[in-house]
């Protein structure tokens, strides 16, 4: 697509509203629906109340434990019930915009999920990174975001839109899909994962966006994540990533169980009030007073509180004294994130001798912080750098490249 378009506003955006009225696909998705809600959608195509709950076990299975991604290939259904469910409704995946995989393994997706009513398509990107014995996937909850944390590459882009459950879903799904993590669709039935085990391991909601502004979402996605009998991943291995919406915080441990992670990245509030605003509203002593009422909060599910090192802003011997005081008395890790660059930001990531010291210190006072090896740089993949494409380009040069997009004219 050329960097520069010829054409007006009015034009492109009557070019869009055409193609998506063609376009569009009104079937809502049963991808992401909680057992309950599955089961309401079954009732509204007239399956008999005696028979629902057999039902949803059987497409629970299918979506979660074989990724199916068409009616069709859910051969233990009935063709009546599968033609029923395809007029009605829809389990497609987005579409893969661009697929990028870094030198170090790291795989970024650029994923387009279709308008929503009179909405135009959105996109969000996912990242997977494989590490020795775990694969970690980073999953997005807004496209865009409202936080405008002053160090986040994602906020500079504005919020677009929430994303449904199914749509924080369908990543897993799709990731799951491209790395092999569902049988074949040869495979018995028994077959839960394939033999040498599961490449998507832990789930981390920090990609775009901030999760506790989208609360039932990503509640409701969460719980498909840790249902024993579909993706079935443990409660211990789904990190919630918070900026500190501290109202949430309690709730969605109590109605989850996953773990919290919080984007600390200051000890005090004048700081923290320029590097994460939202602390203007949910000021420290607030934020560490929901953490401490954290259900289920023990030595052995600690809080991961993330402090990116920014050199000459935040990261003094001074800086780790106060940290180590702030968290007293919360069982807690500390991961340090050297700054990760990205076009356009003012901030310069802390010398690594001085990040070894902060590191050090913090460990002698008996709290692990590890400090979080870069992935993925090379693609724009590693933290406070996800952005989607189409959010960086020009409003009439967007308009035109999702206009044809949809009216698959694209490049």
């Amino acid at each position: 697509m050329a960097a520069t378009l010829d054409m007006r506003d009015d034009t492109v955006r009557a070019a869009l509203s055409a193609a998506q009225t063609a376009r569009v696909d009104e079937r809502p998705s049963l991808v992401g629906l909680t057992r309950e809600g599955l089961g309401d959608a079954l009732r509204e195509i007239g399956v008999p109340d005696r028979q629902i709950r057999m039902r949803v076990s059987q497409l629970w299975h299918w979506l979660y434990v074989r990724g199916v991604g068409e009616f069709a290939a859910m051969s233990n259904v009935s063709k009546d019930l599968k033609t029923a469910l395809a007029e009605r409704f829809t389990i497609a995946g987005p579409e893969i915009v661009e697929e990028q995989v870094s030198a170090d393994g790291t795989r970024k997706w650029l994923l387009r999920f279709p308008p929503r009513g009179a909405g135009r398509p959105v996109e969000v990107e996912t990242v997977y990174i494989p590490e020795e014995g775990r694969g970690t996937l980073c999953v997005s909850s807004q496209v865009g975001c409202t936080l405008t944390c002053t160090f986040c590459h994602t906020g500079t882009q504005r919020l677009v839109r929430n994303l449904t459950a199914g749509e924080i879903v369908a990543q897993v799904l799709l990731a799951r899909r491209r790395l092999g993590d569902f049988p074949d669709a040869d495979t018995p039935q028994g077959a839960i994962v394939p033999a040498e085990g599961r490449k998507v391991s832990n789930i981390v909601m920090m990609g775009m966006g901030e999760p506790l502004y989208n609360y039932d979402h990503v509640r409701d996605a969460i719980k498909v994540f840790t249902d024993g009998e579909g993706l079935s991943l443990s409660k211990r291995r789904v990190t919630l990533s918070t900026s500190g919406v501290v109202p949430k915080i309690v709730p969605i441990g109590e109605e989850t169980g996953a773990m919290l992670a919080i984007s600390l990245h200051a000890v005090n509030d004048e700081l923290r009030d320029v590097l994460v605003p939202i602390n203007r509203k949910y000021p420290l002593a607030d934020l560490l007073d929901a953490c401490r009422a954290y259900p289920g909060l023990s030595n052995a599910r600690r809080i991961t509180f993330e402090y990116v090192m920014l050199k000459g802003v935040n990261d003094s011997m001074a800086d780790a004294k106060e940290l180590v005081r702030l968290l007293r008395g919360i069982p807690a890790k500390i991961n340090l994130i050297p700054f990760n660059k990205w076009p356009g930001s003012d901030y310069e990531c802390s010398d690594w001798d001085q990040i070894e010291k902060f590191a050090d210190f913090i460990n002698a006072q008996g709290y692990a912080s590890p400090i979080r090896t870069p992935r993925g740089q090379d693609i724009l993949a590693a933290c406070g750098q996800l952005k989607s494409e189409s959010e960086r380009m020009k409003k009439t040069e967007r308009l035109a490249y999702e206009a044809a997009m949809i009216a698959g004219h694209g490049d």
